[in-house]
């Protein structure tokens, strides 16, 4: 672990490379406004008036800060190690997704900008951001896939009250891929006037290293609190990862300590390529959305179709940071199938009065799966990223719960 300890002082590089991975692979006109985002960032993210603005923000819009929870119930018929979750879904809007979004907002606000552009898969991260434009007075514009604006009406519905343009994208998949590429392209024609809140830590530079930023205010209390409760750091903490923003938040907590950090992937209906979006144990390096990272591809290096039942993981890549600390070996990768995120799922409702996202419950799978192999002294940190309102629906129509 000595190798990459401090990498959060170290990376991005410069140019925005976390390793080998990152960079600014997009298209020369955007290369001035992409600079301009990187300074205003850096000379912002140094204001003590930024940052006492964006922390009032935190406590009176969103609710922060958000509590650790100790899973009694479930940790107690595992019979192993105890479960504990952190809960990012009683953030308002639901989800981890506005930690980033007020940030993006504010951060607009203060480069002069009118307007928020961004991508949803889930639809958490677009109700985050037209609440947070809302909130500071911006236009909005979320692009979303065909297939989850019908798995997600809900959230479709909060977005246009919260005053956001929704803009159907019917290409490709008409998924959480197509949905960002639709997006970085409204942000190339509008970029004078329009800044991309990109919905994840993916991209180009300098959105990785912002995401992660904003982000880290998971982590940071996390790791207060969990030493508070318990008096010593937990041994596992645990998140889903697609483009990994719920991830990178939790681990920048716990990055230097002797934790392990657990990746959980969607392995979606099996493991053949085009059936889950499992980008670490399945992808290869290559290029995606601005940057180099780690990528599901076919044998001709197109990129591969992908597959899962939780909209916001359903995405054939990984951003660079967790590409790099993957590479590095500082990740345990593992992978959830839809029948096992949606059995979590119930099993939350029933023993825990808790409704989890679908992406949420493929890292409470994994945990009641690590639990069962642990000893109780054990403890295991998940972070519970979003609530389940949104995928209820979709759930009780397409499954039942054997008990």
């Amino acid at each position: 672990m000595s190798n990459i300890s401090s990498h959060f002082q170290n990376s991005p590089d410069a140019e925005g490379y976390f390793g080998r991975f990152g960079g600014n692979h997009y298209p020369e006109e955007l290369r001035s406004a992409l600079l301009e985002l990187t300074n205003s960032y850096q000379e912002l993210r140094q204001s003590s008036e930024f940052q006492s603005t964006l922390n009032k923000v935190r406590v009176g819009l969103q609710g922060r800060p958000t509590p650790i929870q100790h899973l009694e119930n479930l940790s107690n018929q595992v019979g192993g190690a105890q479960i504990f979750i952190k809960r990012e879904d009683l953030n308002h809007t639901g989800a981890h997704k506005i930690n980033h979004c007020v940030g993006f907002a504010l951060l607009a606000k203060r480069m002069g900008k009118k307007k928020l552009i961004a991508e949803t898969g889930a639809g958490q991260h677009g109700v985050a951001l037209a609440t947070a434009a809302a909130y500071f007075g911006l236009e909005c514009e979320v692009h979303m896939g065909e297939v989850d604006i019908g798995k997600q009406s809900s959230n479709v519905g909060k977005m246009q009250l919260l005053g956001a343009r929704v803009v159907s994208v019917a290409t490709g998949q008409s998924a959480l891929k197509d949905a960002s590429d639709s997006a970085f392209n409204a942000y190339v024609e509008q970029h004078g006037h329009a800044l991309y809140a990109i919905g994840s830590a993916i991209g180009p530079h300098p959105f990785p290293m912002i995401v992660r930023d904003f982000q880290g205010v998971v982590g940071q209390e996390a790791r207060e609190q969990f030493i508070s409760m318990n008096g010593s750091l937990p041994e596992h903490v645990v998140a889903c990862v697609a483009g990994g923003s719920n991830a990178m938040g939790i681990y920048t907590g716990f990055i230097d300590d002797p934790v392990v950090l657990h990746a959980v992937e969607p392995l979606g209906r099996s493991d053949e390529l085009g059936q889950h979006a499992a980008t670490l144990s399945y992808g290869r390096p290559g290029t995606l959305h601005g940057a180099r990272s780690i990528v599901l591809q076919q044998d001709d290096g197109t990129l591969a179709s992908v597959s899962s039942v939780a909209s916001g993981l359903a995405y054939p890549g990984v951003g660079p940071e967790i590409a790099m600390l993957h590479e590095a070996g500082r990740l345990s990768i593992a992978g959830i199938s839809d029948e096992e995120a949606v059995n979590a799922f119930f099993r939350m409702a029933k023993f825990e009065g808790i409704i989890p996202a679908l992406e949420s419950a493929h890292a409470l799978a994994f945990a009641i799966r690590l639990a069962s192999q642990r000893p109780s002294s054990e403890r295991i940190l998940v972070n519970l990223s979003g609530r389940g309102d949104k995928d209820v629906d979709y759930v009780l129509a397409n499954y039942t719960w054997a008990g």
